[in-house]
């Protein structure tokens, strides 16, 4: 396969699953801004920066707006055309990627891209209410599903399809690690505040942005508890969106691609699966959850370069996105 067709599937993947990704969290952020305790009349609480923390886009937000206001966080992550990360330039980028391996895909996933593109092309000149913005983010989170189901059963299980899958899950990984390290490292509840409702309610806010609600309360069974979600969220590789779940599908992936000139790749995958694979949350927790979750974000990064130089960089700059992992 071309090593331009690789990265456009790829980097399709990607850009779909980062839209839902996108969507999830600012799902759960307006959802938590409901909840008992918050203070609602504070048009700046430290609520609306999660996302933007958890994507790393605090900097740039600032160099576009000059206050953080919930009408502001919606057009710079929903509707901005200056934000390579928004769900618009996401799915803007998905299409055009699409589009340039038409090919490459089927008909049937390339109506998905097309028709959501569609839908959502007129995007950039809404005017979103942040109390309205519900049914938004449910449509992109079932566009997605739509993409995903009809990938899985239509195309052939090839080289293509072991790209596609390959970028929703490097994508999915490094989403749900930062939204766990944002949790801990920046939204800690004050003492009085751990283990009664604030606390209850942002942690089942965590879990519900990552459709791992249900999942909870059917493994553990008790109410909700922050090192059982970390538990869930990294090590269950039954959890689908889970650390552990997703270095499975990408070691397993690049196992089935390995080359001589692609070892280093697998050999990264191997040793960050491992960690997750032997990992135990009482030794994870004893380190330091963000101290963790910071050199799995920084192993990822290692992993996205590596498959940059031994898939992609083959006579052309493969960056036509500002990378997600900075």
């Amino acid at each position: 396969m071309l090593s331009r067709t690789a990265e456009n599937l790829y980097w399709m993947a990607r850009h779909i699953e980062r839209a839902e990704n996108t969507a999830r969290l600012l799902d759960a952020t307006y959802h938590s801004l409901l909840m008992p305790g918050h203070n609602q009349e504070s048009p700046n609480a430290p609520s609306w920066e999660v996302p933007l923390i958890s994507m790393g886009l605090i900097e740039h937000f600032y160099e576009l707006f000059t206050q953080l206001t919930p009408e502001n966080i919606l057009q710079y992550l929903v509707t901005s055309s200056d934000n390579q990360s928004s769900i618009f330039s996401s799915l803007a980028a998905a299409r055009e990627n699409a589009r340039t391996v038409r090919g490459a895909i089927t008909s049937e996933m390339w109506e998905s891209i097309n028709s959501t593109w569609l839908e959502f092309k007129d995007m950039s000149d809404l005017q979103l209410n942040p109390s309205q913005v519900g049914k938004l983010f449910d449509r992109v989170k079932r566009r997605s599903h739509v993409f995903r189901g009809v990938t899985v059963g239509t195309a052939l299980h090839d080289e293509a399809y072991h790209f596609i899958r390959l970028g929703s899950f490097m994508e999915r990984a490094d989403n749900t690690a930062r939204i766990l390290d944002v949790k801990y490292h920046i939204l800690l509840p004050t003492i009085d505040d751990i283990g009664g409702a604030v606390d209850y309610y942002q942690w089942g806010a965590l879990l519900k942005s990552v459709s791992a609600f249900e999942a909870y309360r059917k493994i553990y069974r008790d109410v909700i508890d922050a090192q059982k979600v970390a538990e869930l969220l990294i090590l269950r590789m039954n959890m689908p969106r889970s650390l552990h779940a997703c270095l499975d599908e990408i070691d397993g992936i690049l196992n089935i691609m390995i080359t001589l000139n692609n070892y280093e790749a697998r050999r990264l995958s191997g040793e960050i699966h491992a960690k997750l694979h032997y990992g135990q949350i009482k030794t994870i927790i004893k380190r330091g959850l963000h101290e963790y979750l910071s050199e799995f974000i920084n192993d990822m990064a290692l992993l996205s370069t590596e498959i940059n130089r031994s898939f992609f960089a083959i006579n052309h700059d493969w960056f036509s996105d500002r990378p997600y992992f900075s």
